[in-house]
């Protein structure tokens, strides 16, 4: 089941770190946009994103993460810590040739897109947190994956999958998806691999606050989330946005994915923000 929209490519990149699986709009008249997923994520979740970035001129890259959906990873905890998956996407911005680019990162890909920004700050023309957050997760969705670590490690990839499935039926704000999705949801994690599970949530729990780093890093910044994000808090975005002196941009209709759950104006919202640099 492929879910990516036509017009696009599905490419390797190959980096130090290993081989990342990436889709390509192909070259644009204006500067190019990396997009880097969140935990359990891919470069699918940015699909519905793709065309109206291009359409505005730009290149659109998105890739998975060492150890999700299609990049293989080693069965190394320590290969999935935060530095080295930024070293990932910097080797990626270099592999494009495309110069400084737009870093866009989803919930924890935001802490990864930090951390590239923080090892080399000349290799984002800006940076997008999107439902990210100033340090490691807290509240019930921390409490939820603390939960869900030893059923990973006792009952697998399955057991984690019926897990989130039930915690899922308890959100009343969920957003009703189609089997399809559903059935790609579940073939992405069972396909992943469990030992950057384990070692990604480990840091997404633990990551220290490096706010004051980034807003000495010089980038423009934009922090954007889903009005109803579940994860980090608006409150938190918004004080971390504060911190970071930059533009805030709160997409209605959506929770903790607005690039799935209100496509179109997450990607207008994207579209002036680049437009504006």
């Amino acid at each position: 089941m492929t879910m990516l929209p036509p017009g696009t490519t599905a490419r390797t990149i190959e980096v130090p770190g290993g081989p990342l699986a990436a889709v390509d709009t192909g070259p644009g008249e204006g500067s190019t946009v990396l997009l880097v997923p969140g935990y359990t994520g891919s470069k699918e979740d940015f699909r519905l994103m793709l065309a109206p970035l291009a359409q505005a001129g730009h290149r659109v890259v998105a890739i998975d993460q060492r150890g999700q959906h299609e990049s293989p990873g080693p069965e190394d905890r320590a290969a999935y810590d935060v530095e080295r998956l930024g070293a990932d996407v910097l080797a990626v911005v270099r592999e494009l040739g495309d110069g400084p680019v737009h870093l866009v990162g989803h919930s924890f890909g935001g802490l990864v897109t930090r951390a590239a920004v923080l090892q080399d700050p000349s290799a984002a023309l800006s940076h997008v947190l999107m439902d990210s957050g100033p340090a490691g997760l807290t509240g019930p969705r921390a409490d939820a994956m603390a939960l869900l670590a030893p059923v990973l490690e006792q009952g697998g990839l399955p057991a984690v999958w019926d897990g989130m499935q039930a915690l899922a039926a308890t959100n009343p704000l969920a957003v009703t998806v189609s089997d399809e999705q559903r059935d790609f949801w579940r073939a992405r994690l069972l396909g992943g691999s469990a030992t950057a599970l384990l070692a990604m949530g480990d840091h997404l729990l633990s990551e220290p606050d490096r706010v004051g780093e980034l807003a000495a890093a010089g980038v423009p910044t934009m922090v954007m989330y889903g009005e109803d994000d579940d994860a980090w808090s608006p409150r938190t975005q918004d004080e971390m946005a504060r911190r970071l002196d930059a533009l805030v941009m709160v997409v209605r209709g959506a929770l903790h994915s607005p690039a799935l759950e209100n496509p179109q104006v997450t990607a207008q919202v994207l579209r002036d923000w680049f437009a504006s640099l």
